[in-house]
């Protein structure tokens, strides 16, 4: 094996053990500062991996890169999930759905659905002594409780999700508890990290740009592990905007369509719609993304509002003031302008920002790169916004891998910084500002250096026009000769 290859080889190998031994340690309530500590051991592992790739063969790359993919997927099955329940929503979601149920009517808790309680997501007695279990109100006998969280509020999961949780459901062989919802998240990451490769080979582009998606730690963990379904998002949200940088209307049109399959996943994707018109300056060219994106959202709800008789938002009113976005006072929401400004003045300010970014990307965007003005407007929103939870970081991921700015990396690190720890340092906005103001530190260093370096080479140099000038001609015999100066 190549000396460089090898190297490249061990790093991952590492970064696999490290990973391995990561998510099978359960110190969420015990040591979650420990089990944060290895969860950045493997980012060290990961950094070091990427370094060590950039030296590899082109003829090793490829297969490299996937087989490290595979491998580093494989490490969230080794363990249930570890730093969230979310999955047994899903699991719960798509239960009631095969039982003829719209998911939005009732809460899991609701005494309507207790005919679809089984012990797994719904243990009683001694098991229910857990930590991360919830108790559910008592009707005399036995206690009861539920791995599900929130369960006395409605599903907050918009259509697709909804979709994806009763495929899971049907598709599951009896038994198979969490582990249905951690393979579908392993193929649709796999299926992140084909697409990324397809795009980067269609556009020349090198393809160890992928492993920044297919080894980066929090895949395994927040795709996998923990099932989050923001990796479907992710998954349509990328697929999307390889057909909107197409120059043909009909790919064009197909990437507003998936966009809006992405918006109606996980409504954040929504962020990446300016991205998706870079450099679009006629209306006509904007609708082609557009009105497909809306169209598919609302006909996506559709079905379920005719069906249900409770609203198909379900509790995302509830959710944006549970975490505080509708308070710039509470938490840890908006910390890094918060430093600087009144809270009152934290969300206008945020507005403004992030609508100057999208106004930036749209007017001097390049349509060939969407992917591109669609990471500066998600990047500059996650840093602003100081979200605690770490796999929304998954689409910036992703966006990181099309792009190759890997400095936004550390948005996706701040999250489980400020997410893991929390159970010992809380939700304030003292360690928001720590792990989000080193991410917006890096993000500032490595683009004034990269600017830097890209401006040097030009001192110096002639006009672009004398250096067109100044570019070899093809005498009459055939011959290159230098062109004359005027």
């Amino acid at each position: 094996m190549n000396p460089r290859t090898a190297l490249a080889s061990a790093a991952l190998a590492a970064l696999v053990a490290a990973l391995v031994l990561t998510v099978r340690y359960d110190g969420v309530f015990s040591d979650p500062v420990g089990l944060f500590a290895g969860y950045a051991v493997c980012w060290l592992l990961f950094a070091l991996a990427l370094v060590a790739l950039r030296r590899v063969p082109a003829r090793h790359l490829l297969p490299l890169v996937l087989a490290g993919a595979v491998a580093v997927t494989v490490t969230g099955l080794v363990a249930p999930p570890r730093t969230s329940t979310d999955s047994y929503r899903y699991a719960w979601d798509g239960r009631v759905q095969s039982a003829g149920i719209s998911p939005y009517d009732h809460a899991p808790q609701d005494a309507e659905l207790a005919r679809l309680r089984d012990p797994w997501l719904f243990p009683g007695g001694a098991a229910c002594g857990g930590p991360d279990l919830v108790p559910l109100p008592r009707a005399g006998g036995a206690p009861h409780c539920t791995r599900i969280n929130r369960p006395g509020v409605h599903t907050i999961y918009p259509p697709v999700a909804e979709g994806y949780f009763l495929a899971v459901d049907r598709l599951s062989p009896p038994g198979v508890r969490h582990k249905a919802f951690q393979v579908g998240g392993a193929l649709i990451s796999l299926a992140v990290t084909g697409a990324v490769l397809a795009i980067l080979r269609r556009r020349g582009r090198d393809p160890r740009r992928a492993a920044y998606w297919a080894w980066c730690p929090a895949v395994p963990v927040e795709a996998v592990n923990n099932a989050h379904v923001d990796v479907l998002g992710t998954l349509l949200a990328v697929v999307g905007l390889g057909l909107v940088a197409s120059r043909a209307p009909g790919r064009r049109a197909g990437g507003g369509l998936l966009l809006g399959a992405a918006v109606a996943t996980k409504l954040m994707p929504a962020i990446v719609l300016p991205g998706a018109l870079s450099g679009v300056r006629r209306i006509r060219d904007a609708a082609v993304v557009l009105l497909p994106a809306a169209a598919f959202t609302a006909l996506a709800y559709l079905p379920y509002a005719l069906l249900s008789h409770s609203s198909v938002f379900g509790y995302l009113d509830g959710y944006v003031r549970e975490e505080g976005y509708d308070d710039p006072a509470s938490g840890s929401r908006y910390s890094l302008l918060r430093l600087v400004l009144p809270d009152s003045w934290a969300f206008p300010v945020l507005l403004v920002v992030v609508a100057g970014v999208c106004v930036h990307v749209m007017w001097r965007g390049d349509p060939r790169r969407p992917w591109s003005g669609a990471l500066s407007v998600v990047g500059w929103s996650f840093v602003l916004l100081t979200p605690g939870y770490s796999w929304y970081a998954l689409l910036l991921i992703a966006l990181v891998a099309l792009d190759g700015r890997w400095e936004w990396l550390g948005v996706a690190l701040a999250g489980a910084a400020v997410y893991v720890p929390a159970p010992v340092f809380g939700h304030g906005a003292a360690p928001s500002n720590v792990a989000y103001g080193a991410a917006l530190a890096l993000v500032l260093a490595v683009t004034l250096l990269r600017r830097r370096t890209s401006a040097a080479p030009r001192q110096g140099l002639p006009s672009p026009v004398r250096a067109r000038d100044a570019s070899p001609v093809r005498g009459t015999d055939g011959r290159r000769r230098p062109r004359p100066n005027p």
